[in-house]
């Protein structure tokens, strides 16, 4: 598999795009002193991916850093290849390119076309390997994560990329994702959690943060293939998908939800902190956690 120095198997997804980006540097460094092995992160609405990437490689010393999911509508294929091998350069092994199609009305919103995802992802792959080796020459290309949710995109992960980078998903489905990619290629998959001990408090954050996602097609159409039905696939989603998709508990609830997508075949799992508050630091959630995890 293409390198990717993981200190631990476990690591973090936050979006910290309304913090300064000199504050989200504070917050890696924390992030990398309680032993978790890489920082992951999104791309709709905020910070540039990866001008973010080589600040947050810049401020941390072993910490992988992410894009969960650079946006291929949001830079042309050269832009993205050239971008992250100097990346790469500069920080061997430190750094993972996420890729991913992204959403039909948050493209068409920004006036992109969405069609035919999986042709265009492969087209996009295609044309980042046409990119002249004279670019960072000797520099070893980063991993290739797709945004995978459906089984031929998750196929192409594999045949065109280095892995899958699935969101929203179960540890079942983090099994099927290594399934079909076989023992070869990087599966990092996302899980969301909400640390507290009151049932409706962890629900009502699950459901606050599931409300975008359960109005996205391509989301709704990964839980049905999941096993759910329509009756889940409500606002917010139902209380039966909520507690599915987020692990809601202590720290060694967390930890054992964690462990199910390890045992189901994940290389690493990055893990999100659900609070009150969506812009809330993350940071004291992941302190608690951190133990139970035994980074």
């Amino acid at each position: 598999m293409t390198q990717i120095d993981f200190q631990s198997r476990v690591g973090v997804w936050w979006t910290s795009d309304s913090w300064s980006i000199r504050d989200v540097r504070s917050r890696a460094k924390e992030v990398e002193g309680l032993g978790y092995g890489s920082l992951f992160y999104g791309e709709a609405f905020g910070k540039e991916s990866l001008t973010q990437a080589g600040a947050l490689l810049g401020a941390t010393e072993r910490l992988v850093i992410g894009t969960g999911i650079a946006n291929i509508h949001a830079r042309d294929a050269t832009a993205a290849e050239a971008g992250s091998r100097t990346l790469s350069a500069l920080h061997p092994g430190r750094f993972v390119l996420g890729l991913g199609v992204s959403h039909a009305p948050l493209v068409e919103g920004n006036a992109g076309t969405y069609a035919k995802p999986l042709a265009t992802m492969r087209t996009y792959l295609e044309r980042m390997d046409e990119l002249s080796d004279e670019v960072e020459p000797g520099a070893a290309r980063p991993a290739r994560l797709l945004a995978a949710l459906g089984p031929k995109m998750i196929e192409l992960s594999g045949t065109a990329g280095d892995g899958a980078h699935p969101y929203l998903i179960t540890p079942e489905q983090t099994a099927s994702t290594r399934e079909l990619l076989g023992p070869d290629k990087w599966v990092v998959s996302e899980q969301a959690v909400a640390l507290t001990t009151d049932r409706e408090v962890g629900l009502r954050r699950a459901h606050e943060h599931l409300h975008m996602y359960s109005q996205l097609p391509n989301y709704r159409n990964s839980w049905l293939r999941q096993g759910f039905d329509e009756s889940d696939l409500v606002v917010g989603g139902s209380d039966e998908l909520a507690e599915h998709l987020v692990a809601i508990g202590d720290a060694k609830a967390i930890a054992e939800h964690v462990q199910r997508h390890l045992d189901a075949g994940a290389d690493h799992v990055v893990i999100q902190v659900l609070g009150d508050d969506p812009s809330a630091d993350p940071v004291p959630a992941l302190r608690e956690i951190a133990p139970a995890l035994d980074l």
